[in-house]
């Protein structure tokens, strides 16, 4: 039996992973900014479940949800920062308060997470991270810029992180969800941007225009995605990524086909320019 710490725990795939994580008979605690969110998610209470209230963007919240669940299970071995938001539209777009806000939640609230919780981890020496990405992370499109741009920036974190914790005996594994249908594809999940220049009609507008027909439309079931990203928690080498949904798999195959066919192209040029 294992203790998770989960953030963004109340809806979407934060909510499937901890009742995925109780169902396998592990003990939970379950993040959220508001502390009556997550007992609304799971209403029957379960036994295991510690919900507590941690803005991610509030160091001190996190060290409290932390040492509070330290206090009833005496440690900690997965930690899943799931809680983030996405802003939709062109970069020019997107205000410098929206793209701070979109940094804040979806990458310093991450390093506020690991910072309140790596150093148990390492005392245990054991542990598994585990970071929500996406296939935006590791191809991104237009619209979706600012929200790719902190997945591309998780995923430099995940990479260093790996190589840190490993001689520590903790684990880290990025999960590129593709789209699944949860809310995230909602208001309370997505924000897109008042502001729409003319002149990106063409390049940003067809994915603002996909992205609101697909709601509801996802291809992805959270319920089976829960469930492979408990499943990988107990495997003997977990990898450093996790593609999830025939969507996000044919994202990244064509993003490192591209990369293949680029790299040879310019090889000569490559190759041409050390001393």
């Amino acid at each position: 039996m294992s203790v998770w710490f989960v953030t963004g725990a109340s809806r979407g795939l934060g909510a499937e992973i901890v009742r995925a994580a109780l169902g396998r008979g592990h003990n939970v605690i379950a993040a959220a900014r508001d502390t009556s969110a997550v007992l609304k998610a799971y209403p029957e209470e379960p036994a295991g479940l510690l919900a507590v209230t941690a803005d991610v963007t509030r160091p001190e919240q996190l060290t409290a949800a932390v040492e509070a669940g330290l206090a009833q299970f005496g440690r900690i071995d997965v930690v899943v920062n799931n809680a983030g938001f996405g802003v939709v539209g062109a970069v020019e777009e997107i205000s410098d308060s929206a793209a701070r806000d979109q940094f804040d939640v979806n990458i310093f609230g991450v390093l506020n997470t690991l910072r309140a919780t790596l150093p148990t981890l390492r005392a245990q020496r054991s542990g598994h991270v585990l970071n929500i990405g996406s296939m935006t992370g590791f191809a991104t499109v237009p619209a979706m810029g600012l929200y790719g741009a902190t997945k591309f920036a998780l995923e430099g974190i995940s990479e260093a992180l790996r190589g840190e914790l490993a001689p520590l005996g903790v684990r880290v594994t990025i999960i590129e969800p593709g789209s699944f249908r949860t809310d995230f594809l909602n208001d309370s999940s997505l924000q897109v941007e008042p502001t729409s220049i003319s002149d990106y009609a063409a390049g940003a507008g067809p994915v603002r225009q996909a992205l609101v027909a697909n709601n509801g439309r996802q291809p992805g079931d959270p319920v089976k995605a829960a469930k492979a990203i408990v499943d990988i928690t107990e495997v003997a080498e977990p990898p450093l990524r996790l593609t999830l949904g025939t969507d996000a798999v044919a994202r990244i195959e064509a993003k490192l086909d591209l990369v293949r066919r680029e790299l040879d192209q310019w090889r000569h040029v490559a190759l041409s320019t050390d001393i």
